[in-house]
């Protein structure tokens, strides 16, 4: 596994190994036991060795979209960090004289754009905008060698992971908490969410349907607006939220050019796969997966 140390691999890692699985990281620094080997993917080292016998790789690295600011530098660091990592990766994998049977290779629903009012599933085509042309269409191509090499390839397309420890959630929390919690522009675009139980719970369960290959969408069946995030969260911390939005202009100063694809924007993506491959959802509600996670 890829970025092992981030809010899904860390949980990921300790579900797989509560199921009995041997998980070898692949980091960045000098390994620390059996259990971790070296890869440097801006440079395309990495030894195929490492993943000889393997049964599944899952590749999750990737620097922070929201890191910070999207400078342009930042926006090619985006970029390089998942191209590269997943060319790597993937050229490796297809070199292998025995192969593991599948790649799961993180990916985003920024894939569609900005979709308004109009759902959208895995038969949908890309959108536009940085993140869905310069990222992860690109991202995801990256992965072809695999999939040529006979490896099957699910390219996980995740939502807004819910939980108090990381992500977007954990960064609003504290506004919320003080009552000062409001709708974000419009209120109007959709935000597509997964709590972090079902994220896990679904990537366990793709290791486990060999039938299920490309895109798959990692969020729940209710996406739901911004405005209605923002009251069900209010309602979910018993603390009263702003009758005023916050106008688009005061956030694109605030946040720069990610103002508008990650938070003006957004994205009404079902899960048409997970649901159709029999997949059942922890949390299908928005205020069942809050209650749940808070």
């Amino acid at each position: 596994m890829t970025g092992s140390s981030g809010l899904l691999g860390t949980a990921l890692v300790k579900a797989l190994r509560d199921d009995g699985a041997r998980v070898v990281r692949l980091v960045r620094r000098v390994p620390r036991g059996d259990e971790e080997a070296f890869w440097n993917p801006a440079k395309g080292v990495l030894d195929p060795a490492v993943l000889e016998g393997a049964e599944a790789v899952i590749h999750l690295a990737g620097v922070g979209i929201e890191d910070r600011r999207w400078s342009d530098e930042h926006k090619r660091e985006v970029v390089r960090s998942r191209v590269e990592g997943t060319r790597t990766l993937a050229a490796a994998l297809a070199g292998l004289t025995v192969r593991p049977a599948t790649l799961l290779s993180a990916s985003a629903i920024g894939f569609y754009g900005d979709t308004g009012d109009r759902a959208v599933d895995e038969s949908s085509g890309a959108g536009e905008g940085f993140l869905a042309r310069e990222v992860v269409v690109p991202w995801e191509a990256e992965t072809a060698p695999a999939r040529e090499a006979g490896i099957r390839v699910v390219l996980l397309r995740t939502g807004l992971v819910l939980a108090p420890e990381g992500g977007m959630l954990a960064r609003i929390l504290p506004v919320f908490r003080a009552a000062l919690g409001a709708p974000l522009g419009s209120g109007r675009q959709y935000w597509s969410w997964i709590s972090l139980d079902d994220w896990v719970l679904a990537v366990r369960y793709l290791l486990a349907h060999p039938e299920i290959s490309g895109p798959v969408n990692l969020t729940a069946p209710e996406p739901v607006t911004n405005a209605e995030f923002t009251r069900v969260l209010g309602a979910a911390l018993h603390r009263p939220t702003m009758p005023l939005a916050v106008p688009g202009f005061a956030l694109r100063a605030l946040l720069g050019e990610f103002a508008q694809e990650g938070v003006l924007s957004g994205q009404r993506v079902l899960p048409r796969r997970l649901l159709d491959g029999g997949y059942t959802f922890r949390h299908k509600r928005l205020d069942e997966a809050l209650a749940a996670v808070l």
